[in-house]
């Protein structure tokens, strides 16, 4: 799991958290373990937005720090996605990132799907909102409640073969262009919908997931059952290989 900074988090978002991960935090992301009561294991950045006794407490409660200088080639989510593929993480979940600068908002989005996270199977929470990348070979499931907004946006080029099922506007086979706008607001049916790419990369983003009433926590996972984020049950199920 790696926090990130932004706004704060609606400590209820921990009920969505699968239990037991590594927790990795990017800079200000430090800020974010507390209202989720997490222990942080590593936390990796500069360090320019963090108070130094947030810092000092981190480390005094086993916390590892991996300080990079302030001029580097990566942001610092970046960072703490590339710390979690070397610790042999194969499941991501990032949490935070949403408010304050638009163009950090963008980047963090990106990075998501960015070379940092081939091979990984990579969700984040970002403020009420979902997201999931999406690469060949998987297929991501969607279990909420019908008429729950889903997007689809292409990433890095155009995401050849998308089939989905479940959707309003279904896709079988076809082409979504990177800059598109017709993956834009489609939504369920029903309480459930798959997604795949035969090539390329999606960003599936569920705007209003964390924010949710219907009885149960909607969530996205991955098959097969029971290896993903959330369930539809209202209990997160822990990922097949626990990672950060």
């Amino acid at each position: 799991m790696v926090l990130t900074g932004g706004d704060a988090v609606d400590p209820g978002l921990a009920r969505l958290l699968p239990p037991g991960a590594d927790v990795i935090a990017a800079d200000a992301g430090l800020a974010q373990a507390g209202p989720l009561r997490l222990a942080v294991d590593l936390a990796v950045g500069d360090f320019d937005s963090v108070p130094p006794p947030l810092l000092e407490a981190a480390r005094a409660a086993g916390c590892h720090i991996e300080r990079h200088p302030a001029a580097k080639d990566h942001s610092d989510l970046e960072l703490a996605l590339l710390a979690a593929r070397a610790r042999g993480a194969g499941h991501v979940v990032v949490v935070g990132g949403h408010g304050g600068r638009l163009d950090h908002l963008l980047a963090n989005a990106l990075v998501l799907a960015g070379a940092c996270t081939e091979g990984l199977r990579v969700e984040a929470l970002v403020g009420p909102a979902h997201l999931a990348v999406v690469r060949p070979g998987t297929a991501l499931e969607l279990v909420g409640r019908a008429g729950e907004l889903v997007t689809l946006l292409a990433l890095g080029g155009p995401a050849r073969r998308v089939r989905t099922a479940g959707l309003a506007y279904p896709l079988a086979g076809e082409d979504l262009e990177a800059g598109s706008t017709r993956g834009l607001s489609n939504h369920l049916l029903d309480r459930s919908a798959t997604v795949e790419v035969g090539d390329g990369t999606l960003l599936v983003v569920r705007p209003g997931l964390a924010t949710s009433t219907e009885a149960g926590s909607p969530g996205g996972r991955r098959r097969p059952p029971g290896d993903g984020l959330l369930s539809g049950s209202g209990a997160p199920e822990p990922p097949g290989a626990p990672g950060p």
